[in-house]
């Protein structure tokens, strides 16, 4: 089924012909319930032949009908039948055979010319669903609630009403999310930024997204609690909508428990399954990161050499716009590569030789340097080392205090050996002795042996073996060890 669907792809990629069959279908999508012969079909096509918008003699008749055919053999049409008045077998057989457009061919087709004319920049964020979002579920509460109490065919319609607009309203809202970030993604991951378009994008960054993620997560905790408020109602409300339509219908969102769930999710984090919210504001802060190394990069004296990219795109719009004879030109001049000149016998080759053209010769690896920074200089020679102390002296500092803290919970440790089992951990303390509990514990093979930990700066060691149940209070809870018996010795 699944093979069967991706051909309807085929003719966006097809070797041949392409533009004449982008033209067919839409032609065929341009119109409701479209019922078109082969002579129609090539009536339109002679227009745009006219145009040069597809290939000189595509709008013959033969040509027309073998284009039709290949589309329905892709499943992107569909064949039927109509009676007609001919004054010959040909017209006949052109006019009645009819060609129909089949629905996922619609939606392919749609989904292309929308995705033409989707401009390369970023696509703005629409922020204000979120508060729509939140007064539609709020509305559809009540509105649920006088449905319940009369089941009246308006109270129904009014509820499917603002089902629908609820669903069609978050679909845009995480498309326009989707796009944005993926158009982020794309930017920000890139080795070279010209300074104008690190002010732009730290703009981008610094300014909006910040009112973004503010408003996803202020709206956030009132969408979660009136979803939680209809979670129990959702079975009378799915009744309410129902109608049986049959199981090969699609029906809209909003009419099933998955797409319930679904939307739920997105706002709602589920335990081992974060939410929409979630990873949005954790892909604001590996943007934020990227683009501050990429400032790093372009003004540091020691980091990689500045990128070649701007001076690539330049000399490609050279060969865009010269003539073949400027273009042998450019290309010596830019890459130092002129005609060779045999003025002595040509050594011994192992693969190729004066004869063989290049395109057809052995390949030649390009190394990183070269690919991407133009960089010919030899590997190897040691990085320059930047001189930070301010990084330095913070992340001593940092140590420092990790350093204390683990002091700390060490000694409340050593202190409350005597008596484990009636003194009160803290966090802290409780993470130090699961990290030597966990050590000891490796060491045994089967719990009746017994292991051993110990801390190597403070000298602190955790002893365990088989023996009645342990339990270690903390503010966390109760640690409840069976068939063990723990000893802190200093």
């Amino acid at each position: 089924m699944e093979h069967k669907r991706l051909k309807l792809y085929a003719y966006l990629d097809a070797r041949d012909h392409q533009r004449t069959y982008l033209a067919i279908m839409r032609l065929f999508t341009s119109t409701l319930l479209a019922d078109l012969s082969a002579g129609e079909v090539a009536g339109a096509l002679a227009g745009q032949e006219r145009e040069g918008r597809v290939e000189q003699g595509e709008s013959r008749i033969e040509n027309v009908i073998n284009r039709l055919r290949q589309l329905v053999e892709w499943g992107n049409l569909v064949q039927g039948r109509r009676e007609v008045v001919a004054a010959s077998i040909a017209e006949f057989q052109h006019g009645s055979v009819r060609y129909q457009v089949s629905k996922l061919a619609v939606r392919v087709q749609r989904d292309v010319d929308e995705l033409l004319r989707v401009p390369e920049g970023a696509r703005e964020v629409s922020r204000e669903l979120l508060p729509a979002i939140e007064r539609g579920l709020n509305e559809l509460g009540g509105s649920l609630s006088v449905a319940l109490l009369n089941e009246g065919d308006r109270t129904k319609e009014l509820l499917a009403e603002r089902v629908t607009t609820l669903f069609l309203q978050h679909a845009e809202l995480a498309a326009t999310v989707r796009d944005f970030y993926a158009y982020l993604g794309q930017v920000v991951t890139r080795n070279h930024l010209a300074p104008e378009e690190i002010a732009g994008f730290r703009n981008l960054l610094v300014e909006y997204i910040q009112r973004v993620v503010e408003d996803v997560l202020k709206f956030t905790p009132p969408i979660a609690t009136a979803l939680a408020g209809l979670t129990k109602a959702r079975a009378e409300l799915l009744r309410l909508l129902g109608t049986d339509l049959g199981h090969n219908v699609e029906r809209a969102r909003g009419r099933t428990p998955e797409d319930w769930q679904e939307l739920t999710d997105w706002f709602v984090d589920r335990p081992g399954r974060p939410s929409q919210v979630t990873a949005l504001r954790e892909a604001t802060a590996r943007a934020i990161g990227s683009l501050l190394a990429s400032v790093k990069r372009a003004t540091s004296g020691g980091g990689l050499l500045p990128g070649r990219r701007a001076e690539l795109l330049k000399l490609a719009a050279w060969f865009d716009s010269s003539t073949r004879e400027e273009a042998h030109e450019i290309y010596a001049s830019a890459f130092g590569l002129y005609s060779a000149r045999h003025l002595s016998p040509a050594p011994e080759h192992d693969s190729d030789n004066e004869r063989t053209p290049w395109r057809d010769g052995p390949v030649c690896d390009v190394t990183v340097s070269v690919r991407t920074r133009g960089d010919r200089g030899g590997r190897g020679r040691p990085s320059r080392i930047l001189d930070d102390p301010m990084t330095e002296q913070s992340l001593l500092a940092e140590a420092r205090e990790a350093d204390e803290i683990r002091a700390r919970h060490v000694a409340e440790l050593t202190q409350a050996a005597g008596n484990l089992e009636n003194t009160t951990l803290t966090h802290g303390a409780l993470e130090v002795f699961c990290e030597l509990l966990t050590l000891a514990m490796a060491q045994r093979d089967s719990p009746n042996d017994s292991g051993s930990a110990s801390d190597p700066v403070r000298g602190l060691k955790l002893e365990i073996a088989h023996g009645t149940t342990t339990q270690i209070k903390s503010a966390a809870g109760t640690l409840t060890l069976h068939d063990a018996t723990v000893a802190l010795k200093r």
